[in-house]
């Protein structure tokens, strides 16, 4: 299995030259930084550092190291850790429990931004990644679509102020929801439960960017009282909640302030 993860994670070169998992954030870091200099309100980019929830506990843990290697040479580009793959055919985060608890027993933090309670069935062992996930301290949650059947860890999280990952058009791909107006989001908006929105796999779903996501969020789930402060606010959280550091954040939010009121005025006028 080892052996099979640095085969999954190798670059390969057209010459037969291959490349590590360090010379791939290296890679990330260089490109991030020429771009940066021809775009001045380009705030660089953060990697979050995946292995999928069907390996066996071996392959994770090995998976979790080198993810607290890679934070450790790269602090400023490697967010975290995050298992991905689907909940209900895939292991859970008990399951990996020995792996997840490395860096708290060695000392380390390594940031989880876990997938968890991306399922419509309850009282089953993947509905239990949710509290798992609470148990971990995961930044965010991915998903969380079963969040509302657990009431006491949904105030736990509220408590916490770690906001979960709606993921719109993922869950209607995935027959999860049909109708956005019934989704659980529609309950954490009403109650202001801290959310993000993100497009989960654009590359699988041949979606760019997140405008398609954040126009289902404000027509579907955000209801008929749903207005620019609605988009003000999803926006926001999206710098609040992300994986840039605390300086990173304060600039960012000037940028986009300077932004927003920009729209606005040019609505006005028109």
């Amino acid at each position: 299995p080892s052996g099979f993860r640095e085969y999954w994670r190798l670059v390969y070169e057209l010459n037969g030259e291959t490349h590590d998992e360090a010379w791939s954030v290296k890679t990330y870091k260089e490109v991030a930084e020429v771009f940066a200099k021809d775009h001045p309100d380009f705030l660089g980019l953060k990697l979050i550092y995946s292995d999928r929830r069907f390996k066996n506990v071996s392959v994770i843990k090995t998976s979790v190291k080198t993810a607290m290697a890679l934070r450790t040479s790269f602090p400023t580009m490697v967010a975290g850790f995050d298992l991905v793959g689907h909940e209900d055919t895939g292991h859970t985060l008990y399951y990996y429990r020995d792996a997840l608890l490395i860096p708290t027993l060695e000392g380390v933090k390594l940031p989880y931004f876990l997938h968890a309670g991306e399922t419509d069935w309850q009282g089953t062992s993947i509905d239990d990644n949710l509290l798992d996930a609470l148990i971990l301290n995961s930044t965010r949650i991915g998903h969380g679509f079963a969040l509302s059947k657990h009431p006491a860890v949904m105030e736990d999280l509220k408590k916490r102020d770690i906001p979960i990952e709606v993921c719109p058009i993922s869950n209607q791909v995935l027959k999860l929801v049909t109708d956005l107006r019934i989704h659980p989001a529609t309950a954490f908006m009403a109650v202001g439960y801290p959310m993000v929105i993100s497009s989960d796999d654009p590359a699988f779903f041949g979606a760019k960017g997140l405008t398609h996501d954040f126009y289902e969020v404000f027509m579907g789930i955000g209801g008929m009282d749903a207005d620019l402060r609605t988009l003000k606010q999803l926006a926001t959280n999206s710098i609040k909640y992300s994986a840039m550091l605390p300086t990173e954040k304060k600039t960012a939010m000037k940028i986009w302030e300077k932004t927003w009121d920009n729209f606005i005025h040019d609505l006005i006028k028109k």
